[in-house]
């Protein structure tokens, strides 16, 4: 047999091991921290006309953790510095924190998937150029999984359906009715807040495995 073939046959053979691992190990987790997403206009009252954001690291398809970030102030005059701007542009600015900041903010935003906004609580925001109160904007995120459309038909889930999630480590746990998101640009994975993560003692890069309803 042709060295070079052998050679070639082992190395795929590896690949195919790896990825079935990877596969039956479940969907990678990606803890969110607290962040805000801006609407151009907002984003230049913020920091001043014209501003474009600044990429600092990449997520998925064209989203990216901005080099900018914002002071959160409730209206109770509370505070948060330093909280992240993902880019890019939005339609509508969204400011997306846990359980655990609404106690130091003395606010009370309902759970909600991204970008269901109407009744969500309000928040100032304070940038180096100027500041905005916006009345509807402040959600906890709604626990989810990102999947591409690939992954999707292999756990035969659609967009918005609802899943279970099993989390098996040193403190087992179980999610009810984690939302699905379905989009080409997605890598699939699935995004909880801090509070959930340290519940459950995972952190990003840790796996769980779903269970279709």
């Amino acid at each position: 047999m042709d060295n070079s073939y052998l050679e070639k046959l082992i190395s795929q053979t590896v690949v195919d091991i790896l990825k079935q691992k990877e596969e039956e190990s479940g969907i990678k987790v990606g803890v969110s921290a607290r962040h805000v997403h801006l609407s151009q206009k907002d984003l230049e009252l913020l920091f001043g006309e014209g501003y474009e954001l600044h990429p600092k690291k990449m997520l998925m398809g064209d989203q990216f953790a901005a080099e900018e970030c914002v002071t959160l102030v409730s209206p109770n005059l509370k505070t948060i510095e330093g909280v992240r701007v993902l880019g890019p542009v939005r339609k509508q600015s969204q400011v997306e924190i846990s359980r655990t900041d609404t106690f130091k903010l003395k606010v009370s935003p309902p759970v909600r998937p991204s970008g269901e906004l109407k009744g969500s609580a309000p928040m100032a925001l304070v940038g180096p150029k100027g500041s905005i109160f916006l009345n509807e904007c402040c959600i906890i995120a709604n626990r989810h999984i990102h999947l591409t459309p690939e992954d999707a038909k292999k756990y035969g889930v659609k967009d918005n359906d609802l899943v279970d999630v099993i989390i098996e480590n040193s403190k087992p746990t179980k999610f009810y009715d984690v939302q699905v998101r379905v989009h080409p640009e997605f890598n699939t994975e699935m995004h909880i807040d801090t509070d959930d993560a340290n519940a459950c003692a995972i952190k990003t890069g840790d796996r769980v495995r779903i269970i279709t309803k």
